[in-house]
Parts: structure tokens; sequence; C-alpha cells
């Protein structure tokens, strides 16, 4: 890119140390402990890389069970903790003092207890000896106080609150008592067994988390970040509003290999926000914009930050159907971010950059991007089916062959990449006046493509576990590394073999330690929060908490879902995004699903937790702590309270979305067609355009209160249509319980009844709540009843349960002995809900008229003034 020597005003706050103090640690020793440090982090990267292969089965060595490795990464995270980040602000950040060498080696032996004596652990399940319990307070205790100094005190103070509630049950008031736990019993539960510290959390991050922050270390240090950043303006910089559209395609695009909104903020914003300011948005909407679209990377497939790979484990369903379901809100809140961009710019008059492309007509952009998508979809076809018709006839060479193609693929655009000059990384001090060409831009890195596609295709074509397919892909990358600069130098004529392997090897020794250093945050906060899911289990805490909840929000679901988004609004505040999930999920996801059926709302648990998770990552952004916003603001020079308040306006239609997919779950894609998945697609994105049109309060020209107001219901209809269906049309009709039998026999096989049943809950108390039944196969209704394997007893206008069948479908959908069946609710003939749209559209094109003839009239008015 060209820049003039233009210094832009900012602020001296070193941002590197800012994301150093909450990614990776501040601290930078010189001399030995430094070597030591950065060392240790290798091995840490190089461990993961290990136990995620099947070189340990392949060489009977170095074989490590799930509890073991946690055992290991623990105590790998622990010690860096120490190491890394200082115990206050005046702490010494060049030298490691000798109290935190001592804290250090204590906290690893605590956190490795498990796997040093793993034997003798699991010849006592339960019975622990006193020095059990002394290492297991002390690895408790370490533990505390690494997540405050890598975190923050916020997860500290909430995981000792969880702490001191086991502990002083007896002593709480009212419903919130509990029998109480012994010390033994809580450092058993807690720091010896799976069920605290070293569960389900700390285990994703050791078989998931690591390698896919790894994956995306090595990927950035190879240059795919600046190759992103520098693609996207090539494309977009010379629209209106150009770098603003460009900072969401670029840290959208960075935000699938940097696993930190915060890390995205500066890694893009640095380039992106002087820009934006250039072309004339104010700091606080250059900061705000950076902040949004960074934010917004955590929720993009196929890479979703940690917290997507612990849906696989507390939803139970594949990573694959975790990106199937979150792709579409995902891909139209970004669209959506692009065209709020737009609205600023057109508001405001914005141009764009100087473009450097040579110019031509429409017809030729559009149809050299349609050619360019059509090579795309051929070539994407060609290599499924090809492969898919390869692997058979190749048998156990597939393998090897695939491999080789790879290689000759990657040396092919590398021989292309050649042709071009090298993309420079620009001094983010100095503002860009000219974009780079768009052809050999795009050109010179796709090579950083060829990772992203492997790790896709081995998680989405051969369904492997995403653990091994990020395996993969790392080292793929890792092959990239060591290669791209002595191959294109080759081709370049000016080769320096060692020289250039020398570099490579450079980078990815810097990608091993980097990956390893943002990964300390991560495993301690999942450790941590461990803690806090152990006391639910251990306590019934979430049963209390249901109560609670219950009473607050009087039974209302609505209520009880913003209830459950402040409180992960307030947690986010000082909790990083993973351990935000894990702490509501664990304490709110089963509240939800078990009032909304009381309420006869029957939410999927993927559209929970999905829901938690979006607003863990809203914390990011909203003051008075979004740290992102923070960020953003010691880039822009604005101010970060006003930057943050902007973030969370542009992203309201992020916040709007959890609430529209728990109602709709047509926008997760469950139980839709292929066909009705792109129709749904294209209407989700009109009706977030116009949202954001309303929000905006622009959308042609400068919106009417009422357009506003108009548009809003526009966009509510087309996202929910079924709403204003069901108050013109019931979609049920209610039948008597004791014709149960003939109601099932009477509807379509593969449609559903809604059945409400009231009886006693596995603790005993009385509960009333809706069962959603499928209809299986059978030609009457008494062998379909028998088919789901349920018999009823029917006496004085009552249907009662009589029997389940064990393991049968009727068992798992919750029926059991002696429950009462209230009502039967069956599916009626009648429009589908879709017909809402037209009336919807009409409202729309109705505004839309109105408008223009606003717009022509100013126009004209303008004119006249002129003259």
């Amino acid at each position: 890119m060209t820049t003039d020597n233009t210094k832009t005003g900012g602020s001296n706050v070193d941002l590197e140390d800012l994301v150093a103090s909450t990614d990776s640690g501040s601290r930078k020793p010189a001399g030995m402990p430094g070597k030591l440090l950065v060392g240790i982090a290798a091995v840490w990267s190089l461990f993961q890389l290990w136990i995620a292969s099947p070189l340990p089965y392949i060489f009977g060595f170095g074989v490590f069970n799930a509890t073991q490795s946690r055992s290991i990464h623990l105590a790998f995270a622990l010690f860096l903790a120490y190491m890394a980040y200082p115990a206050l602000k005046r702490s010494p950040r060049d030298r490691i003092p000798l109290q935190d060498w001592v804290l250090a080696a204590v906290a690893a032996f605590c956190g490795a207890y498990m796997f040093i004596f793993y034997e003798g652990l699991s010849e006592r399940p339960g019975a622990p000896l006193l020095t059990d319990v002394v290492v297991g307070v002390a690895g408790i205790l370490l533990l505390l106080e690494a997540t405050r100094r890598a975190l923050g005190p916020p997860l500290m103070i909430v995981a000792s609150v969880f702490l001191f509630y086991s502990l002083a049950g007896p002593w709480m008031p009212g419903m919130l008592a509990h029998g109480g736990v012994s010390l033994y019993g809580l450092v058993n539960h807690q720091w010896l067994t799976t069920q605290g510290v070293f569960g389900i959390a700390l285990g994703v991050s050791t078989s998931f988390v690591f390698l896919f922050v790894l994956f995306g270390a090595l990927l950035d240090k190879a240059g795919a970040g600046n190759y992103f950043i520098k693609v996207a303006f090539s494309l977009l910089g010379h629209y209106k509003g150009g770098p603003a559209k460009a900072a969401v395609v670029a840290s959208g695009m960075t935000g699938l290999i940097s696993g930190s909104s915060i890390a995205n903020t500066v890694t893009t914003g640095t380039f992106t926000i002087p820009m934006m300011k250039r072309v004339g948005f104010s700091s606080e909407k250059a900061g705000a914009v950076e902040v949004a679209s960074s934010v917004n990377g955590q929720i993009m497939p196929p890479v979703m930050g940690a917290a997507a790979f612990l849906m696989v484990e507390y939803v139970g369903i594949s990573y694959v159907e975790v990106i199937k379901h979150a792709f579409l809100p995902a891909l139209i809140s970004y669209i959506a971010l692009i065209y709020i961009v737009h609205l600023e710019a057109l508001k405001a008059n914005m141009q764009g950059l100087e473009s450097s492309n040579p110019p031509k007509p429409l017809v030729r952009k559009v149809t050299g991007f349609l050619a360019g998508l059509l090579l795309m979809m051929v070539t994407a076809l060609a290599v499924y089916y090809g492969l898919g018709w390869l692997q058979p006839l190749l048998g156990p060479v597939a393998p090897w062959v695939i491999g080789l193609v790879l290689a000759a693929v990657y040396v092919a655009l590398l021989k292309l990449a050649s042709g071009y000059p090298e993309l420079e990384v620009d001094d983010p001090n100095e503002p860009v006046v000219k974009l780079p060409q768009t052809r050999p831009t795009v050109l010179v890195g796709l090579q950083y493509i060829l990772p992203v596609i492997v790790l896709v295709w081995c998680l989405m074509v051969e369904r492997l576990s995403p653990g091994l397919s990020a395996f993969w892909a790392t080292v793929f990358m890792i092959f990239i590394m060591l290669t791209q600069r002595p191959i294109t130098a080759y081709f370049r004529g000016r080769s320096d073999i060692a020289y250039d392997l020398r570099e490579g090897a450079i980078d990815l020794w810097n990608g091993l330690v980097t990956g390893a250093r943002n990964m300390i945050g991560i495993g301690i906060a999942t450790a941590t929060a461990g803690i806090i899911v152990g006391a639910v289990s251990q306590t019934g805490v979430g049963l209390v908490l249901a109560d609670v909840v219950e009473t607050l929000a009087m039974g209302n679901l609505l209520l009880i879902l913003l209830f459950t988004a402040v409180l992960s609004l307030i947690l986010g505040m000082g909790l990083p995004t993973t351990a935000n999930y894990i702490v509501v999920s664990a304490l709110l996801a089963p509240v939800i699903i078990q009032l909304g059926a009381q309420n006869g709302l029957l939410v999927p648990l993927i559209a929970v937790h999905l829901f938690v998770f979006y607003f863990g990552i809203m914390a990011d952004v909203t003051p008075p702590v979004g740290l992102a916003s923070f960020a953003a603001a010691a880039v822009s020079g604005g101010d970060p309270i006003r930057t943050g308040f902007q973030a969370f306006y542009y992203s309201l239609r992020t916040a709007a979305l959890p609430f529209l997919f728990i109602f709709n779950t047509d926008l997760l894609l469950i139980d839709v067609t292929p066909l009705q998945g792109i129709l749904i697609f294209v209407v989700a994105t009109v009706a977030m355009l116009i949202f954001a049109a309303a929000t905006q309060g622009f959308m042609i020209t400068r919106n009417r209160w009422y357009e506003s107001v108009l548009l809003l219901v526009v966009a509510f209809a087309l996202f929910r249509p079924g709403f204003f269906m069901d108050m013109i049309h019931d979609p049920y009709r209610s039948t008597e319980p004791t014709e149960f039998v003939e109601t099932l026999g009477n509807v379509d096989e593969g449609s559903s009844l809604r059945v409400q049943i009231s009886g006693l809950d596995d603790y005993g108390d009385p509960m009333t709540t809706y069962i959603l039944v499928p209809v299986p196969e059978g030609d009457s209704g008494q062998e379909r009843l028998d088919n789901l394997g349920l018999m009823l007893l029917t006496e004085n206008d009552e249907a009662i349960v009589d029997m389940v069948t064990y393991g049968s479908d009727a068992a798992d959908l919750g029926f059991d002995f002696d429950q009462e069946i209230v009502e039967v609710l069956a599916p009626v003939d009648r429009w589908t809900k879709e017909w809402i749209w037209i009336p919807a559209l009409g409202v729309f094109a109705l505004i839309v008229m109105l408008q223009r003839r606003r717009r022509d009239a100013d126009g004209r008015t303008t004119k006249a003034n002129a003259a």
C-alpha cells in the first residue's frame, strides 16, 4: 500500500503490552529466564501436537489417557502463568522474582499430581490421603492466584464464592442451605476426580482448543494476517466508507485464526482505524466498527473460539452440527454490519480511498466476479467428487496420493505468487492513501487458504474429530512455514536455501511460543470454571438457582431470557468468553429449557447454548469494562466509554439474533431442507438489513420515527412469521387426554404432537411440562402407541401413564409411570407461516417508495437553492 508521511493522532499506549497483559502475559525476562520461558512454551506446543497425533500409537510410547493429558496440560498452564504474569502492577517485567519461581514449581507439581500418582489415586477412589488433601488445597489456592494474575479478580472471586458455598452449606439461609461438604470431600471432588477442575472444560482445552489456537498463531506468523487485511482493502477500500467495510471483512477473516477479540481488534485495528478516520469516521465510530467486527469474529465458523468445542461436549452433538447451526446467524450478522457501515457512509456522504485497479465497465466486473465464483464452485465439486471416487479406488495409499496432490497444488500456488511482488507489512502509523491492486494481492497469498481448506475438509467431509482435524491442518501449516520462503525465492531466481530455511524455522519457533502463551489464559480459565461446574454438581445449587430464577421471572420465559442475557453481560465484564459460557450455561441453560417446556415452548439445547454464547461475547463490547472497546480506543485516540456504547449500538443486531432463534429455530437450520435453508438465508438477511436500517435511523434517506417503527415490525415479521400466523390461526387443536390414541392414529406419520403432562419430577416435587412427541410408524393409533413404548390407563376422563418400556422412545422423551396426560395438541392444516412475508414485504415496499420520493424532493430543493 502507498503511504504518506503524516502521522496520525492517537494514544501513546503500548498496544503490544495491552494485548500481552490480557492474552499472553506481559513479563518479558532477559537472559536465561527468558529463554526458559519461551522454551517451556514451545515444549507445551510440541506436547499438544504429540498427544493429538497418531504417533504415540504407532511407536507405542507417550500414550496418555484423558485424565493424564489434562493434568500435564494444567501443569504447563500454571507454570507459565506464574512465569509470564506478574503478581502486581508494580512487579518487575524484565525478571522473574524468586517467589514466582517457587510458586510456579509448586503449582506445576500440584497440576501434574494426577499424572504423577495416577495409579495410586485410581486405587483409592473417593478415599483421599492427607497428602492428597494438602496437595489439592495448595493446587486450588495456586490456581485461584494464577487466575487473578492472568484474568483479573472477577473469575477468581466467583470461583471462591462457590467454594465457600460448598463448605458453608448448612449455615446458608433458607432455600440456599444444603447438607454441606467436608474439606476432604471438596478436595476429592474438585482436584482428584474429573468432576471439578479436571472436568469437561479442561478436557476440551486440552484436546481441541490448544490446537486451534496454535494453528491460528502459526497461520498469523506465516503472514496470513497481513494477507487477509490487504485482500480486504484491495477489494472494498474504494467503496463509500470502504476502509470500514474492509475492516469488517478483514476482522472476520482474522477472527478465523484469532481466538481473542482483543488481539483481533489490535491486529487489524492498527491498520483499519486510521484509514476509517481518514475517510470521515470519528475516532469513536472508527473504533466501534473495529470492535463490533472483531468481537463477531468469535461467532464465525469454522473456528468459533473455545466455547464452540465446549458446546460439542455439553450439547452432545458433533462439531459439524454446531457449525451448521451457528453459520446462518453469524453470516447475516456480518452482512448486516457491512450494511450498517454503508449507511454511516451514506449519512455522512463519505468517499472511499483511491483504487489502484484499472477502470473496468460494470459488466466486466460482474462477469469476472461470476466467473470466479463459478470456477470456485466447479473446483470444489471436482475435488469433492474426485476424491470421493479416488479414495475407494486407491485404498490404503489414498492419503499418500492426496498428500502429493496437495503438495503439487501448493507448489503451483507459490509459482503463481512468485510472479507478483511480496506483500509488505505496512507501518500502522502511516495512513494509506492508495490501495493495492486486487489481482496481485489475492494471488500472492493463496497458499494461506490451503491449511484452512484442509481443516474444513477434515472436519466436514472426512468427519475427523476437531482435534485430529486441527492436527493435520497444523502439520500442513508447519510444512508451509518451513518451505514457502525457499521455494518462492527459487522461483524468483534469488535462492539462499540456508537463510530461507532458518527464517522459516524462526517463524515456526515464534508461532509455537505464541500459540502456547495465548493458551495460558484459556487453560487457566477452563480449569477455574471447572471449580464452579464442580460446585454446582456437588451441592445441587443449580436446582436452587432454577427456583430463584423462576420466582424472579414469575415463570415468564422472555423475562428468563432477559435475566440470562443480563447475567451473561455482567459476568462477561470480568470473565473471559470461555469461562463466562461455562458458568452461565451450567447454571441457566437447564433452567431455560425446563421453564420453556413448562410454558409450551420446546427449545432445542443448541439454541440455548448459542444464546448464552452470543451474550458472553457481547460482554467484550459493553461498557464500562469492554476490553475490546478499550483496545480500539487506544488505537483511535477516542473515548473508550463512548466507543463501547457506539460498538454496542452497532452490535444490536447480534443482541437481537439470540432472542429470534430461540423462538424461531429455522434460523439455526434445525429440521429444514436445503431449499428451505436457502430461502431462510435470503429472507433472514433481508430482515436483518431492515432491522439495521431501523436502528440506524437511515435507509434511502433519514427515517421518520414511524418508518423506523414499521421497519422494526417488518423485520420481526420476516424473522418470526409464526408469531403473526398463530394470531390469525392457532397451529394446534386441543383434544381430550382420553383421545390420545385416536389422535395419534389420525395425524400424519413424521409430524409431532404436543402433550402436556403432570406428575412428579426426579426429586419428588410436582411438575407440569410439555413433551414434543414425534409420530412413529404404524397403521393405527394403538400400533403407534406400542411403537413409542407407552401404555396408558384410561378411566374417569383421565389418561394415566401405566407403563413405559425401558429404552423406548417414550422413556427418552421423559414419560414416566403414573404421570397424567393433561392435554393433547394436534397440528392442524393451515396456511404456512411464510405467507406473512408477503404483507410484510408490501409494507417495506411502501416505505421504500415514500423515502425515494422524499429523497428526490430534497434533491430538487437542494438544486433549486444552489441555482
